[in-house]
């Protein structure tokens, strides 16, 4: 991490001596280039999508948690982990340094928004604008759904982080959870793959399917074009989300405005932002273990009609609030303060 803040200094002094703007507006998280801007006299506007280090990755060090941001050979050792927690101390330290130069921090969630604070400690120059959501292809798909079988989706890039090996984990516990009248659902995996290591996650995954004895239920989707993906969220009950800390969590807005309700991680954005009830009515099911991961999918299943309505219906409402127009006005809102009275 350190490297390549280092690298982003260099680039950006390289960049403001041939061309210095009034204003620096940084969209990729390049903190350490806000002090060499206010060098060159440029306001410092930023939207901040992740922090670069959050306390969530300390913490999980100290634990000595293994997970895709914290590997199993460093989690095992006693040394290494002391050495991490040094690392992340310090460059936690000076990312809370050149952060509080930023002149207007914009985040995109609630959990970035409390982290940015906790490191950056520039309160009154934060503000929350969620990233804009384009769904209206999504609003305009019915809300009835083919029930036999019901479908359940999950999209997603076949990366670790994603935790599609839950998912399916849960979904052979709710199968042998179901009723034997009812009809078996289907999983389908929609994503990409970026390179050979998410090309054997994803072969891992199949053979996982065969090990739990789902896999005439599960179906994979790789690489699918836009329109495939809109009609398959169009014939879903269900949408599946399970990586940890997402910090927005933009499939599952799909989810909602395609009217498949969302079962999502219980944790950062969809807790503190999406899933939440919208005029008093339930959206969607928040899990993080695979029984809770299995019990919300057996909730959808068994859930009358009329009530997976009601509340496919809410969703799709609630979805509406990360539109691209609300993304544009907030926006607007956060930045007129520091821009010229004549340019806004």
């Amino acid at each position: 991490m350190i490297g390549q803040s280092l690298g982003s200094v260099y680039l950006s002094w390289e960049a403001l001596t041939k061309f210095t703007p009034a204003y620096y507006f940084d969209t990729s998280g390049y903190a350490f280039t806000y002090p060499i801007a206010r060098l060159f006299g440029c306001r410092v506007i930023c939207y901040t999508h992740y922090p670069t280090i959050s306390l969530d990755m300390l913490s999980r060090v100290r634990q000595r948690s293994s997970m895709y941001n914290n590997d199993d050979f460093i989690a095992r050792s006693n040394w290494l982990s002391h050495c991490k927690i040094v690392y992340y101390n310090v460059f936690s330290w000076m990312y809370g340094i050149v952060g509080s130069c930023a002149h207007l921090a914009m985040v995109n969630s609630s959990w970035t928004q409390s982290h940015i604070q906790e490191l950056w400690k520039i309160p009154q120059r934060t503000k929350r604008v969620y990233p804009p959501c384009d769904t209206s292809g999504l609003q305009v798909l019915p809300l009835e759904r083919p029930a036999d079988p019901a479908k359940i989706i999950s999209v997603a890039q076949f990366r670790p982080e994603k935790a599609h090996g839950l998912q399916l984990e849960a979904f052979a516990v709710a199968i042998g959870k179901l009723d034997a009248h009812l009809p078996r659902p289907k999983l389908q995996f929609v994503g990409s793959c970026r390179n050979k290591s998410d090309e054997e996650r994803l072969e891992h995954l199949k053979n996982k399917a065969i090990e739990l004895k789902v896999d005439g239920d599960v179906e994979f989707h790789k690489n699918v074009m836009y329109r495939d993906l809109v009609q398959l969220l169009g014939g879903a009950v269900a949408g599946i989300h399970s990586m940890t800390d997402e910090h927005f969590g933009i499939s599952v807005v799909e989810y909602m405005a395609a009217g498949a309700i969302p079962i999502a991680h219980n944790s950062a954005g969809p807790q503190m932002d999406i899933v939440l009830a919208e005029d008093g009515e339930q959206t969607g099911f928040l899990a993080r273990t695979v029984d809770e991961y299995a019990d919300a999918i057996l909730s959808v299943l068994k859930m009358p009609e009329t009530d997976r309505l009601k509340m496919a219906a809410a969703a799709r409402r609630r979805a509406a609030r990360f539109s691209e127009q609300k993304f544009y006005e907030d926006l607007k809102a956060a930045i007129s303060p520091i821009l010229p009275s004549n340019s806004t």
